[in-house]
């Protein structure tokens, strides 16, 4: 299979969500429109050259399953965060480079479920994706949203959810959880951490035993607080699934392998990189490169999306050789044990490296 490149699509909308946040509706042309099938909590890639250097960033789609001819992104605006600052600019009738759809943070809609989303922030947008893709594709199944934020102003999608709320009436429950404004249920106020989750669960206005699955979006810390919570509440492992796009410094990568013992490479290796059923070599130091950003140097083209070893974007299988990665917050062990890699972690172990990034 190729790997994933970019389409230059024109934007046919952009909405305000907050002072601080953007919807992104993307028109797809008749002819794009496989290339940009997606799932429930998938991400897209936009790719833009800001000040002068070709910048790529991802968001996650907050479409409905049913929706062919557009999809939306939402992006907040983030201190010092040059592409989201960028994104604030963009009006109707820009056209900018996007990928087509990446990630494994997705609901299969068909039959029939009970799920529990949990969101912080602009963590919304995959959820919200997925609430309203169940909710009309799934007539039997429920959905509960707990979403936080510091206050009201900052909700995003704000009238959307209170249209899955009208419309859906008695299969959607949406939870407002904020920690800088008083809301009249004191219950609802504070931060959305282990001990919040046990007393909406107390108090049975959650039921995360009985959820069939559990979606967490949103910083990492809430993700992994949440996580041992629902843990601790006999949720098996298998019935937790989260999106992380930014790690929080100094944390422990998820499924990370154990760092192999560098033979002697770290002063160069020959990298055979296999794209599109094409073969080139490179050069890579090990001690100042990953293969991504040798092959940047050499002018390849690699298919990669955050560079920060979350997205799995640019994952490719080991043919010949050995690698380490730097880091992996993505890659599950079976896909390491089956020799895939990700190339904007990987620094060879070998003198020579093999990598087939058309291999699935």
């Amino acid at each position: 299979m190729a790997a994933p490149r970019f389409h230059e699509l024109e934007i046919a909308a952009v909405r305000n969500e907050t002072p601080d946040a953007v919807a992104i509706t993307f028109a797809i042309p008749q002819d794009s429109r496989d290339a940009f099938a997606f799932l429930p909590g998938q991400y897209l890639t936009l790719r833009a050259e800001i000040d002068g250097e070709d910048m790529r960033r991802s968001y996650s789609i907050c479409s409905q399953l049913s929706e062919t001819g557009h999809r939306t992104v939402g992006v907040k605006r983030i201190e010092n965060g040059r592409f989201s600052g960028f994104a604030q600019t963009l009006r109707k009738g820009d056209r900018i480079r996007v990928m087509p759809p990446q990630g494994r943070f997705t609901a299969q809609i068909g039959g029939r479920h009970d799920y529990l989303l949990l969101a912080a922030g602009s963590g919304i947008t995959p959820c919200l994706s997925i609430a309203k893709s169940v909710l009309a594709g799934e007539p039997e199944s429920s959905v509960t949203l707990l979403y936080a934020n510091r206050n009201s102003s900052s909700v995003m999608f704000r009238d959307d959810l209170n249209d899955l709320k009208d419309r859906y009436t008695t299969r959607f429950t949406l939870l407002h959880v904020m920690d800088e404004e008083v809301q009249d249920v004191e219950i609802m106020n504070g931060r959305l951490d282990a001990e919040k989750l046990e007393t909406l669960r107390r108090h049975g206005l959650i039921d995360p035993a009985s959820a069939d699955a559990i979606y967490i979006c949103g910083p990492e810390p809430m993700i992994r607080a949440a996580s041992s919570a629902f843990a601790a509440m006999g949720v098996d492992d298998d019935r937790i699934r989260f999106e992380l796009f930014t790690p929080a410094p100094g944390s422990a990568p998820a499924h990370a392998p154990k760092p192999k013992a560098a033979n002697g490479a770290k002063h160069g290796a020959s990298v055979d990189i296999i794209l599109d059923g094409a073969r080139r070599t490179i050069e890579v130091d090990a001690a100042t490169d990953t293969v991504l950003t040798a092959a940047q140097k050499a002018g390849m083209d690699l298919p990669f999306s955050c560079a920060g070893g979350m997205c799995c974007t640019c994952r490719c299988r080991i043919i010949e050789g050995a690698a380490s990665m730097d880091e992996n917050f993505s890659l599950e062990p079976w896909e390491i044990d089956a020799g895939f890699t990700l190339s904007c972690q990987a620094r060879p172990d070998t003198d020579r490296l093999v990598l087939d990034f058309d291999a699935q």
